[in-house]
């Protein structure tokens, strides 16, 4: 377990997208920092496939409102959990491993104003710091992957959910066995564990006690997004090595390219789930 928390975190440092290439290309837009909006942040800090219309449809399908309280699982720097609380005025708290990212999202956060609507805290979603039947909503965007205990992880979102609560996630899925080489290369790159298929899923779910709404395949959707995103990181690449800023390690890039192919081959791919407690 330690090797898989480490290789996350190893990861997540090295990411491409971090609170201070964020900051520098805000820096570079504008005069300062001074009064800064939240929604100057959303073109920056939704690191996620579909950006703040990816947002959209989880806050739909679990019905988030205004005082609806949230639990982000693997929140990251907090770009969803902030989109969720500005748009939806939402109560949020997010469950994030990485103390670089824990801290770049406070600070993103409080940057814009919004300390009071959402917390991101430090923390493993396989032991939620959080009381149980103390949320209305469990969400999470492509980080579930990550985690090596899926189970105990969504067991963890049962657990702090109220009755009645709603999950509703987006994460990577297998359609088709991968190979070991491809499987070495996902992990080295991007902290990627074994994937579930969308059955495995469904199936998982139901056995905690949730009843599953619906299970969504995104994998078209995904194929168009990442080829833009993998340009993305490209050009991201660039921008953080002349900042000196982390630009993220190769192999990352490598597994990047590699996923894109697996996507459009329809070996891997992605999936949207609600379900509810």
């Amino acid at each position: 377990m330690d090797q898989d928390v480490s290789q996350a975190i190893f990861f997540y440092n090295r990411h491409p997208i971090s609170a201070d290439i964020i900051l520098t290309k805000l820096r570079a837009s504008r005069a300062d920092l001074a009064g800064l909006r939240p929604e100057e942040l959303f073109p920056h800090d939704q690191d996620h496939y579909g950006g703040v219309a990816a947002n959209d449809e989880l806050a739909k399908g679990a019905a988030i409102g205004k005082g609806t309280r949230v639990a982000d699982f693997c929140a990251g720097l907090g770009g969803p959990a902030r989109y969720l609380a500005h748009r939806y005025d939402a109560q949020v708290v997010g469950i994030e491993l990485t103390p670089a990212r824990v801290a770049g999202a406070q600070k993103l956060t409080s940057l814009v104003g919004l300390q009071e609507a959402v917390r991101i805290v430090e923390g493993n979603v396989m032991a939620a710091p959080l009381d149980t039947e103390s949320v209305d909503v469990v969400v999470s965007q492509e980080a579930l992957l990550h985690v090596p205990d899926r189970r105990q992880a969504l067991g963890e979102a049962f657990r702090v959910l109220k009755s009645g609560g709603r999950l509703a996630f987006t994460d990577w899925v297998a359609h088709k066995p991968l190979d070991q080489e491809d499987k070495d290369l996902l992990w080295e790159g991007q902290a990627v564990q074994a994937l579930e298929s969308p059955t495995a899923y469904r199936d998982l779910l139901t056995s905690l006690g949730f009843r599953v709404r619906s299970v969504v395949d995104l994998t078209a959707e995904w194929a168009i997004i990442l080829k833009d995103r993998l340009a993305m990181y490209r050009r991201l690449r660039e921008e953080t090595e002349r900042a000196g800023t982390p630009s993220g390690h190769d192999a990352f890039y490598r597994s990047y390219v590699r996923f894109v192919d697996l996507v459009q081959q329809h070996v891997l791919g992605g999936v949207r789930i609600f379900a509810e407690k």
